[in-house]
């Protein structure tokens, strides 16, 4: 073990910013984080929420990188700065680029600069429904159902329904791209100066969970599977690649150029990327079967298990996979595909009339405008959510269904679209909004059952992320639904932590995850324990919430086939 004055640096990228946070390796003493979010991204460019499509520019990350970093090492001084050792990269996905044979983006070359198609699919996009779609019905048909350690249903949130979708759509950006490339897979490849995409080092945790990738299989499909569900994607399974990298590998060396952009030291070890969850996981110190919800704008529910006997499949899941999370322990994942998200919409469908009214005012000027407004809109969800405590359970029969962006499990079912039912003349906006913060409980529950019908225990839960650190009122509902109790981590940053974490053992300044994790990693802030008089009132509006399940997932699903 080197000694206390060793830093490594975590780099998160969100689906709006990325943070960065400086850790001492020894203490776990966060020193420095900073925050920049993405301009581009932030103007609503490249994006059409209608159509589900969510693009973002390589270049928001690269200046996001510069932005974070320097901050922070301004923030430390230059004596901390020369023994930053090691940085590591957590990123949303699945997240994919089509890129060149020098591994660069497309987005990045002139020809292609304000081509959406040529820009990273954030994990959120979902045009590509019907290729998800041909994905799981040839699995059904072929020898081997690729898919099976992906929880059997193959979404359209992931790497080859992107892939498929934008290869059909653009055939300039189909014809320049060599190969494609994860988000998390990138940032490390750009840091240490790669130049060829095939040496690109790429994830376990975004290959196993998102593209079809088992060791069962020697990696990926065989290209005729590929070819069978559409020759345009003939040949580029060999321009991707067989292996893969659990993140506690390093990917090489910071490049002179990045080390003089960045200030920090040319020998600064980074690591293998992953996906933000994951690395969120192990910021919190997760472990075997607690599972581990990282709740913002989505939620990702991660869990680990030890490699015991023969591996169980896990029916509707995102996957689980090998050293995804911690080398030779088995990673599950699951999750919502909108959490937070669901009450950001909620605000600004009650916020244009405030902005609307306030802007056109003649009676007050633009400063003061300006200002009315970030009060109200900064309000509006913390009174929203005090005016909802006040309600009963159940509200007076509003119930609503979470699936505002699909639904990522269980099950995955991207055709699916929110509800809000049982609404009357005495419906009110805080009625309105506890029902649909009793949706996003109820959705986390049905993954907690299907955990549990499966016959995977989980013996606690453990949270993270903003809805975790800001809103008690969530909080203690969702410890209420599930009728457990939810460790709340300390951490404003445990995702970044999580990411330092792994840079520190690529660097060899421990030997493992396990032990930089019990000295890096956060502790908790809170526990909210379950009241069972409302976990018992819960379970009612539960099973309304079930049934409603059922009718409108028919329904919509009747919908879908009638009109394609």
């Amino acid at each position: 073990m080197r000694s206390q004055y060793a830093y490594s640096l975590g780099l998160d990228f969100g689906s709006d910013s990325v943070r960065a946070l400086l850790v001492n390796t020894q203490t776990g003493e966060e020193l420095a984080t900073a925050v920049h979010y993405y301009k581009r991204w932030k103007e609503g460019k490249y994006c059409n929420p209608s159509e589900n499509r969510f693009r973002q520019h390589p270049l928001d990350y690269i200046e996001g990188i510069e932005s974070t970093i320097k901050s922070v090492v301004g923030a430390v001084g230059p004596e901390i700065t020369a023994q930053i050792v090691s940085i590591g990269v957590d990123t949303t996905g699945s997240t994919p680029v089509a890129v060149d044979r020098n591994g660069t983006p497309l987005a990045l070359l002139d020809e292609f600069k304000e081509n959406p198609n040529a820009m990273f699919v954030l994990w959120k996009d979902h045009t590509g429904i019907e290729e998800a779609n041909e994905i799981n019905e040839l699995c059904e048909k072929w020898d081997i159902d690729y898919s099976q350690y992906e929880g059997g249903i193959y979404s359209s949130e992931w790497f080859w329904s992107k892939i498929l979708h934008v290869s059909r759509t653009d055939a300039a950006v189909h014809k320049a791209a060599y190969s494609w490339v994860e988000h998390c897979d990138w940032i490390p490849f750009l840091l240490t100066g790669g130049k060829d995409v095939q040496e690109m080092k790429r994830s376990r945790c975004a290959a196993g969970h998102k593209a079809l990738w088992h060791e069962s299989y020697n990696g990926l499909p065989p290209n005729d599977f590929f070819v069978a569900l559409d020759p345009l994607l003939d040949g580029l399974r060999e321009r991707l690649f067989n292996k893969t990298y659990t993140s506690d590998i390093p990917v090489g060396t910071l490049s002179p150029e990045w080390a003089g952009r960045l200030g920090i030291p040319e020998n600064t070890v980074v690591s293998v990327g992953a996906f933000d969850a994951h690395m969120g996981a192990v910021g919190a110190k997760i472990e075997p079967y607690y599972l581990t919800k990282i709740m913002g704008t989505s939620t990702c529910d991660v869990l680990v298990a030890p490699m015991e006997g023969e591996e169980k499949l896990v029916k509707g899941i995102c996957g689980q996979v090998d050293g995804s999370v911690i080398p030779d322990m088995l990673g599950l994942e699951a999750g919502q595909s909108a959490f937070g998200d669901i009450y950001a919409w909620y605000s600004r469908v009650l916020a244009w009339p405030i902005e609307e009214l306030i802007s056109k005012s003649s009676l007050i000027d633009e400063d003061t405008k300006q200002k009315l407004i970030k009060e109200a809109l900064n309000n509006l969800i913390p009174e929203l959510s005090d005016a909802a405590s006040k309600e009963p359970i159940g509200a007076s029969g509003e119930l609503a269904l979470d699936w505002m962006n699909g639904r990522r499990t269980p099950d995955a079912n991207q055709n699916l679209k929110g509800v809000i039912a049982g609404i009357n003349l005495g419906s009110t906006s805080p009625k309105i909004f506890r029902a649909l913060v009793e949706a996003s409980c109820f959705g986390a529950k049905k993954i907690v059952d299907r955990f549990l019908s499966e016959g995977i225990p989980i013996k606690g839960i453990i949270a993270l992320g903003g809805v975790a650190k800001k809103s008690p009122f969530i909080m203690q509902m969702m410890a209420n639904v599930l009728n457990m109790p939810i460790k709340v981590v300390a951490s404003e940053q445990a995702c970044a932590l999580g990411a330092a974490v792994f840079g520190a053992v690529a660097v060899k300044v421990y030997n493992s995850v396990p032990e930089a994790m019990e000295q890096m990693g956060s502790p908790f802030e809170t526990i909210y324990e379950p009241d069972p008089t409302d976990a018992r009132a819960y379970l009612e509006v539960y099973g309304d919430y079930s049934r409603l399940c059922e009718t409108m997932e028919q329904h919509i699903m009747n919908e879908t086939n009638r009109n394609g």
